[in-house]
């Protein structure tokens, strides 16, 4: 059992049970009634206040101890599959307390399975279970951090009506813009070793993007190259049973993209899943180079020695190119968030502890790029509030971002004037809920959050970006394989000798990447509730 409970006897009831009150003003014991279950092949589980000497709540008839939220956790990490994994105890001192049920499975905890398709479909039936015994929730709140994140944003986008607001914290957009940035590390650290230039860690932080070059480390520790590669597998899979080219051609290869196959279909000359990997006109280190902090020579070797990845996940000398179908698959399937389906209309509150100087991958620009998303698909992004706190997020934190989120969405579900749910969203937030910062002294800064800018908020905690901001990409990251342009000269702000510059087009001979421009086969709009056979 978590710190703090004992089982119940209730044959044998304690005199000195705790007592609690909900968001509804009733006080009970604080008794909690935990299920554990399995459903599309996963353990569930389903917590809430219950005194087992009363009925259990039903679609009929309340209880004193539900105050009728359910709470949706969504846990981080993104690995493949090919096993169940194992489910977190929701158990806890935080939400209980206040009267939410909370209940989540372990297909939604991505690192047992990083697939959002599969974490929506779970998600779904295990919510109908939970309707179809204790009643319709007044409304679902997603919450999670990371990969957790990962599954709200793409959840809403892409299956609608399953999550009424959500709680993304430590937050990214989605799987696979991630994937593209977070491989480069790798390559970055074999064009720097192959360099004849020395490079200092300052200079391969103004390459990466991050804070400091020990974020790329960090990523190199964990998914770079491994998202990549058929080894990626729990280790809890039968080794006979892995891919191994020589030996095991036909074994299961937990590459992320294979883990995905159902998205993106096979590639008939490998057999293995499709990719929309690419860095084909990449310029990184461009804004390091343009704002003198490498030099010409290093630039140029830099893109000339840092490659891409074969198809097993290998660094080679040529850049990785993205499969057209694959590409055409990711944006039109929704593995990538284009702020579409309900994100457009449901509240979404951004919250995370500020950890960019502390060489972690949970870096703050995440949250901006979402929003910049939201601002590129609908004009504005009016349900999305940005809250930043210290390295050390409070206790008190989760609990009153959850209780923020709920009289949102109180005040929506109270709202029966005409207008559109887009209107109503923005209409109906609270006066006090805005965006905001919080100082390590627990001051409130309330005042709008940028990426750049002067304001109190980005002193505190300033924003960096990725290897593919750092090669002048945008912030809103959402391209997948960049429109090419010819190299212009008038693009670098340091000089490039004739010989440097032909040098720049024998590395780069279709062109350079053209962010002014879509990219290719990228796609503002995505399907909802599609089915995969």
């Amino acid at each position: 059992m978590p710190p703090g409970f004992k089982p119940f006897d209730l044959a044998n009831r304690p005199s000195d049970i705790a007592k609690t009150t909900t968001t509804e003003g009733n006080t009970v014991d604080y008794i909690i009634r935990r299920e554990i279950g399995t459903i599309n092949r996963a353990l569930y589980m389903i917590v809430f206040l219950h005194d087992p000497t009363q009925p259990l709540p039903d679609p009929w008839t309340a209880s004193l101890g539900w105050n009728r939220r359910l709470i949706y956790a969504f846990a981080g990490g993104c690995g493949a599959g090919y096993h169940q994994g194992i489910l977190g105890n929701l158990v806890n001192d935080t939400l209980l307390p206040s009267g939410y049920a909370v209940a989540s499975s372990s297909l939604n905890v991505l690192g047992n399975n990083c697939d959002d398709v599969t974490s929506a479909e779970t998600m779904m039936m295990v919510k109908e279970h939970f309707i179809k015994q204790f009643g319709v929730p007044v409304h679902t709140i997603g919450i999670g951090g990371s990969g957790g994140s990962m599954q709200q944003h793409l959840i809403a986008q892409n299956y609608p009506g399953l999550l009424d607001g959500i709680l993304p914290s430590a937050s990214y957009p989605d799987v696979t813009t991630v994937i593209s940035s977070t491989v480069d590390c790798t390559l970055l650290d074999r064009a720097f070793k192959a360099s004849s230039s020395a490079w200092t860690d300052e200079q391969k932080a103004a390459v990466a993007g991050f804070n400091s070059w020990g974020t790329c480390v960090s990523w190199m520790r964990s998914y770079s190259p491994g998202w990549l590669q058929a080894r990626f597998c729990d280790a809890s899979v039968p080794k006979p049973m892995l891919y191994d080219k020589a030996t095991n051609p036909d074994g299961a290869r937990c590459a992320i993209y294979d883990h995905e196959v159902k998205t993106y279909g096979r590639d008939p000359k490998t057999g293995f899943a499709r990719r929309p990997l690419d860095n084909v006109g990449v310029q990184y280190g461009l804004a390091a180079f343009n704002a003198g902090k490498i030099s010409a020579e290093q630039f140029l070797q830099l893109n000339e020695h840092v490659g891409g990845y074969d198809a097993e996940g290998n660094p080679i000398a040529n850049r990785s190119v993205a499969d057209p179908a694959a590409l055409r698959a990711a944006y039109g399937k929704g593995r990538v968030n284009v702020g579409g389906g309900s994100l457009r209309t449901i509240p979404i509150i951004d919250y995370r502890n500020y950890v960019d100087t502390a060489s972690n991958i949970h870096d703050r620009h995440r949250s901006f790029a979402t929003r910049a998303r939201l601002v590129a698909a609908n004009g504005n992004a009016d349900n999305h509030v940005i809250h930043t706190y210290p390295q050390s997020l409070p206790p008190s934190a989760v609990l009153n971002e959850v209780r923020s989120m709920d009289r949102w969405l109180d005040n929506i579900r109270r709202d029966a004037s005409a207008g559109s749910a887009a209107a109503k969203v923005r209409r109906n937030k609270p006066a006090d809920l805005v965006d905001a910062c919080w100082t390590a002294q627990g001051e409130k800064i309330a005042e709008p959050q940028t990426f750049d800018g002067s304001g109190r908020c980005n002193q505190l905690y300033p924003n960096h970006g990725n290897p593919r901001m750092a090669a002048d990409g945008p912030l809103v990251g959402n391209t997948l394989k960049c429109a090419l342009k010819p190299i212009n000269p008038k693009d670098y702000s340091q000089s490039l000798t004739p010989d440097r510059l032909g040098r720049l087009k024998t590395i780069f001979p279709q062109g350079v990447c053209d962010h002014s421009v879509p990219g290719i086969e990228q796609k503002l709009t995505t399907k909802v509730w599609l089915r995969y056979q």
